[in-house]
């Protein structure tokens, strides 16, 4: 607590966030707003979110930062939509084929409870628990198989090793319960499959090489003799799907061999001067491995350029010898001016091109020395594809331009969604325990199918950004550490601010986004003023008072005190790449304020930028407020509130 300067222990803290999220995911769409989830949520919240948290995209940082002093984007060339077949061969099985037989799979070797005796059930079973098994059992069926369409959409390879796996540990299974009816055997080591065990982002988790809880059962309590059967047909089926891709060979698969002659002639005709670099990305590791072991010989012995895989779970792999294979040593080798190669590996000459790894470093790596992002497979989550491509999306890049590469599957998008949209991995409890009802799809998840569709079509013709992504809240809009940042980086160059008189003033040009009015920024001494905790900046409050559109109109409140996030985007806006007064602004305050000597108009707006914050009915004047001195304030609405300071403000013309 001490370390993130929190009051409340984190899982506390957690809870009451996921209290204020209920409560406003309840609210009518058109209440659903940023500005009432931060009015739900508490200060300590935000404290433990700028401790751990640093949030920009690329639009965010174009629209608020001064880009000539920090550097550019590099220019997005429109995406590459790549749909190569399954394979070349004649009469080969297609994505409709596998879904039908995927879907008679029962995939009874993951629910073995589902086969207990009634009489025997509760020594395996919380009978307390009252779970309709009939809609667990689709539930869990439509969890597996949404697993194994999405291995056969990443490469045959990563599918075919699956259904290895799978027909093994069923094959095992039943060769278990053929020896306990020989007599020679009756405890079962089981595999147990619950909605836990899936992620509910992308369920991309090795379920198949360790699913689910591990469970001894007796087979004397069970209906052994169903449940074998059911075993059998799942045997059969996935022996021939894998005998239907069995002759699916590198050679002869499409997917690849598009792959490699894309990097051929990334290679070969680069379009940022001799930069050669690839980075390829894929939801699995199965496919890591295969993409190593087919384009790491490929480009070392066609072009003697270098590759590496990194799948987070194993050392990394790379054709460059090396004593150690870490991530970090990876990085820094492909990416070696974002990664300060020269500090960190000075006598070491060697360098990556081609980079090959999963999404564990599809966030918070800079990997900007690269020009080209491949996604092998397209996640089921298109905020991961943004991600992914962000790690060459970076300010400061060198390239003048930068590649998407998207391999979508060869089907018609309607169709790749009505698939997703039967076997949607988000099956909670609710889906879970569902009534069996063969349609899945209820009309709020159909909305949900129509709102991605619109995404997946955007990312197939341009690349999005993630605000674009996200219909709700961004984390973008809750932390304050990037100011915090900021301020600690101008105390570095122009010393403490300790000694800064309050009272100052400054004078902006707005424009669409910040009308006309004025920025106070203010300091109250008392805590009780924050007892619920809202204001992220206490004892600071800051107030954006609009203008009436016409003279005589009454002022209103454009950004009030509990959104300070949002106040603070407008205000560095508007002074950015401004570092002299703006004389013509500045002779039009003075005109209109007889050289400050009548601020009669800023006393009221500042008197209603109070009132906005504390409900205050205070008739006096706070004139006194402009030169910096304290006054005390009195309102019954709130207990004690006592001792405003003004600190600044700044007006917008």
């Amino acid at each position: 607590n001490d370390k993130l300067d929190i009051t409340k222990p984190i899982d506390v803290i957690f809870r009451n966030a996921q209290t204020a999220f209920n409560r406003w995911s309840k609210l009518e769409p058109e209440e659903r707003t940023t500005e009432n989830l931060l009015r739900f949520l508490d200060f300590d919240f935000f404290t433990m979110l700028d401790s751990v948290t640093i949030a920009r995209s690329r639009k965010h940082i174009e629209k608020y930062y001064n880009t000539a002093e920090i550097g550019k984007f590099p220019e997005r060339l429109k995406p590459m939509t790549l749909r190569p077949r399954m394979t070349d061969l004649e009469s080969a099985i297609d994505y409709d084929d596998i879904y039908d037989q995927l879907m008679k799979l029962n995939l009874a070797i993951y629910i073995p409870t589902d086969f207990l005796l009634e009489s025997r059930r509760a020594k395996y079973v919380d009978p307390s628990k009252n779970i309709d098994r009939a809609g667990r059992e689709i539930g869990i069926r439509r969890l597996m198989c949404i697993n194994l369409l999405k291995r056969l959409e990443s490469s045959v390879y990563s599918f075919r090793i699956t259904l290895e796996r799978v027909r093994a540990l069923i094959n095992g299974t039943i060769a278990d319960i053929d020896a306990y009816v020989s007599g020679t055997q009756r405890i079962i080591n089981t595999q147990e499959i619950t909605d836990t065990d899936f992620d509910g982002d992308d369920a991309n988790t090795d379920f198949f090489e360790n699913s689910g809880k591990k469970l001894d059962i007796d087979l004397a309590d069970m209906d052994y003799i169903s449940w074998r059967a059911k075993l059998a047909e799942d045997a059969e089926i996935l022996e021939l799907l894998s005998m239907l891709i069995q002759d699916i060979t590198p050679d002869h698969d499409t997917k690849l061999q598009t792959l490699l002659g894309l990097i051929a002639d990334k290679v070969q005709q680069p379009f940022n001067q001799g930069n050669k670099k690839v980075l390829l990305f894929s939801a699995f590791s199965d496919t890591v491995d295969y993409l190593y072991k087919e384009v790491a010989p490929f480009v070392k012995e066609r072009f003697g350029l270098d590759t590496a895989m990194i799948t987070g779970t194993t050392d990394g792999r790379t054709t460059v010898k090396l004593k150690r294979t870490d991530m970090n040593t990876i990085l820094t080798l492909f990416s070696p001016r974002s990664k300060d190669k020269e500090l960190l590996m000075p006598d070491n000459p060697a360098e990556i091109d081609i980079l090959i790894a999963t999404d564990c470093i599809s966030e918070g790596q800079n990997l900007q020395d690269c020009d080209y992002c491949v996604n092998y497979d397209i996640h089921w989550n298109p905020v991961r594809i943004i991600q992914r491509f962000g790690r060459i999306d970076r300010i400061g890049s060198r390239n003048d331009k930068i590649q998407l590469v998207n391999f979508w599957p060869n089907i018609d998008l309607d169709k790749y969604l009505e698939l997703k949209g039967r076997v949607e991995t988000r099956m909670k409890a609710s889906v879970m325990t569902a009534t069996g009802d063969d349609n899945p799809i209820d009309p709020e998840e159909q909305g949900d199918l129509e709102y991605r569709k619109a995404q997946l079509e955007k990312l197939q013709n341009e690349v999005v950004d993630i605000e674009e992504m996200q219909s709700g809240v961004s984390i973008m809009d809750l932390g304050l550490n990037e100011f915090r940042l900021d301020l600690l980086d101008y105390v570095k160059q122009h010393g403490d601010l300790d000694n800064t008189p309050f009272g100052l003033h400054a004078v902006v040009g707005g424009n669409a986004d910040s009308p006309r009015g004025t920025i106070f920024i203010l300091k109250n001494r008392n805590a009780k003023i924050n007892v619920h905790n809202q204001n992220q900046l206490h004892p600071f409050y800051m107030v954006y008072v609009a203008d009436g559109e016409n003279p005589g109109d009454e002022p209103t409140v454009h950004i009030d005190h509990l959104q300070p996030k949002k106040l603070l985007d407008s205000l560095r806006q508007l002074c950015k790449g401004k570092e002299k007064p703006l004389d013509e602004l500045c002779r039009a305050f003075n005109a209109e304020t007889k050289d400050g000597r009548n601020m009669r108009r800023y006393s009221d707006l500042l008197c209603f930028a109070v009132k906005s914050i504390v409900d205050l009915n205070e008739d006096d004047s706070i004139d006194s407020f402009l030169s910096g001195k304290q006054i005390s304030l009195a309102a019954n609405t709130i207990d004690g509130l006592d001792d405003f300071e003004l600190v600044c403000f700044v007006t917008v013309k």
